[in-house]
Formats: structure tokens, C-alpha cells, sequence
């Protein structure tokens, strides 16, 4: 059974700033959870972004660009005195007439009093199971129950909101490339692991939250968890490493795969997936060359390209 315990336990956590409603849920702050749960025309947020207001005073995430969180956390401050859950409108029908957004639309926020650790524990199982999950939350009484299977919509009484894995990384590979990549992912927040022969690698690469294993022949170990929100990369210069490895995990529920290399280099790799007995399907899952900039020569710009690249195919 999932609980807030062991899901702190389990759960290797987002970046506060990137995801502030998992790391509520993961007991990494606590405070007031506010939701955009309707919008009005255009909008800097999407329905279902959150950000949280510590009891300290801080505040973490957005829901604007800057023009309604000072106000945000006067309504905070009053939902963590009374412990009832407020609704408030900016925008297009709202009474606060002298706070205006520069899109010109409405923006409806649900702020809700600390969740308790049960209804956390529904929250964080969307990264402990790496499923999707919904939650429901009453309106009037601000309780999060586990949701129907439906899209993030307010309906009636109800905000239903449906919460999607983080997207993590595995990186195989060695050299300034594997390490830039990983250094840049891991600076917004995402969350992954690095495998590679080369210690070197390993060592500056080394970054809070990412696991590092050491490999010392062409594999990919068998406690890799792969599912359908991993994004699997491959920075070899000796590309002899990367057939056995991609045969590894062709077959996984990855949503994206790629490789570092040249169109030549892509051809031969294929051409040896395939005398190894890799399907045509299967090939036709792999990357290569990666990123949406091409014949890159610097290791930051492919670490850009390729990233760009994968939270275009995942935003699809």
C-alpha cells in the first residue's frame, strides 16, 4: 500500500520549482496548493498547473508572469488561517478590477489548505507507479479523492485533474556530450540515470538526484525500469557500445530513443540491430541523427537540440 512514508522513500523527487505539487505530495514542503482550474481566452498557464505557499512565506512555482502572485498569497495566507478552500478570479468577470492580465483573459484559481497525508499519498502515486493518475477535489470542502478516468475539467462541483508522469532520462554513453546532457536535464528538474564505462564520466556528471551506474561491457542493466514517459539517449563515439545496448531496450514501452552520430553511423547501426535480429518495427523507434538542429559541433548545442527535440515528441 502506498503511503506518504514509503512514497518519500520510493519517490526520487522533481524539482520544487518544476513540479511544486509533487514535491508537496513528497513531503518536500508544505503550505497552500493553488490550482488553476479555469481559464478565459488566452493564458501564460495551462488549467492544472499549480505552484504552493509555504507557511514560511515562500513560494514556489507560477501561475502568471508575475502579475497575480503577490495578491495569490494575501488569499493564501487567509485559506491557512480559516483552513477552507477560496476560489478567486482574475480577469474577464472579476471583482478585483485594478489587477489585470496583460493577456487579456480570466484566470480562475482553486487554493487548498495543506492536503492531508492520505490525499498526498494519491498524489505521489503518480510517480511511484509511473501511471497516470486522477485526482478529484470538492470544491467547496477542497477533498482530493481518487478521480474517474477522465481529462483535467472543471465539472459542477468537481475539479478533476488528471496527472501525468514526470518524464525521466537514461543516458548511455561517455565523454563531454553524455555529461553536458545529463548537467542540463537535471538543471530543470528532470530526473534519470546515467550509465557509462567511463568513471570519468560518471564522477563529473555526478549531480543530486540522478543514479550512476558503471557498465564494463556493452549492456543495459537489468534495474533500469523503462516505461512509455523515459526517453533513452545514447552518446558513444565508439559506437561499437551501442548496438547490444539498444537491443536491450528496443523492446521497452520508451517513448523516445536516440542516437549521437552521423546519417552514415545511423546506417551502419542499423544495419547491425538488424543482423542481430532487431525487427523493423523496432527500428523504426530509434533516433538518430539526434536533435533538431543538425551537423551540431559543440556538446551544449547538441544538449539543447536534442532536449528541444524530445519535449516536442512528448508534447504531441
Amino acid at each position: 500500500m502506498i503511503t506518504p512514508e514509503n512514497a518519500s522513500k520510493r519517490l526520487r523527487r522533481p524539482s520544487v520549482e518544476n513540479n511544486p505539487m509533487l514535491s508537496l505530495a513528497c513531503g518536500e514542503i508544505a503550505g497552500v496548493l493553488a490550482l488553476i482550474i479555469r481559464t478565459v481566452g488566452p493564458s501564460y498557464r495551462a488549467v492544472g498547473a499549480s505552484m504552493v505557499f509555504s507557511k514560511c512565506g515562500d513560494r514556489f512555482g507560477s501561475l502568471s508572469s508575475g502579475c497575480i502572485e503577490a495578491d495569490l498569497a494575501i488569499h493564501a495566507d487567509k485559506v491557512r488561517e480559516t483552513n477552507v478552500p477560496q476560489r478567486v478570479l482574475y480577469g474577464q468577470g472579476s471583482p478585483f478590477i485594478d489587477i489585470q492580465l496583460p493577456c487579456g483573459g480570466g484566470l480562475e484559481i482553486l487554493l487548498l489548505p495543506q492536503p492531508s497525508l492520505s490525499e498526498l499519498a494519491l498524489i505521489s502515486a503518480v510517480e511511484i507507479d509511473r501511471k497516470p493518475t486522477n485526482i478529484s477535489i470538492d470544491l467547496a470542502s477542497g477533498k482530493i479523492t481518487a478521480g474517474s478516468f477522465a481529462d483535467t475539467q472543471l465539472n459542477h462541483d468537481q475539479f478533476i485533474l488528471r496527472l501525468i508522469p514526470s518524464i525521466k532520462f537514461v543516458v548511455f554513453g561517455k565523454g563531454p556530450e553524455a555529461c553536458t546532457f545529463v548537467k542540463l536535464t537535471q538543471s530543470l528538474g528532470y530526473l534519470g540515470t546515467l550509465v557509462s564505462p567511463d568513471s570519468e564520466t560518471l564522477t563529473k556528471a555526478k549531480l543530486a538526484g540522478w543514479s550512476m551506474k558503471q557498465i564494463f561491457h556493452p549492456h543495459s542493466p537489468e534495474d533500469i525500469d523503462l516505461d512509455d514517459r523515459t526517453a533513452v539517449l545514447c552518446f558513444f563515439h565508439d559506437h561499437e557500445w551501442e548496438a547490444p545496448i539498444l537491443k536491450d531496450v528496443v523492446g521497452g514501452e520508451t517513448f523516445y530513443i536516440g542516437c549521437q552520430g552521423s546519417m552514415r553511423t545511423r546506417d551502419n547501426r542499423m544495419a547491425e540491430l538488424s543482423s542481430m535480429g532487431v525487427s523493423a518495427a523496432q527500428l523504426d523507434k530509434i533516433h538518430g541523427p539526434i536533435g533538431l538542429i543538425p551537423s551540431v559541433r559543440d556538446s551544449n548545442t547538441l544538449a539543447v537540440s536534442v532536449l528541444a527535440e524530445i519535449l516536442s515528441l512528448e508534447s504531441v
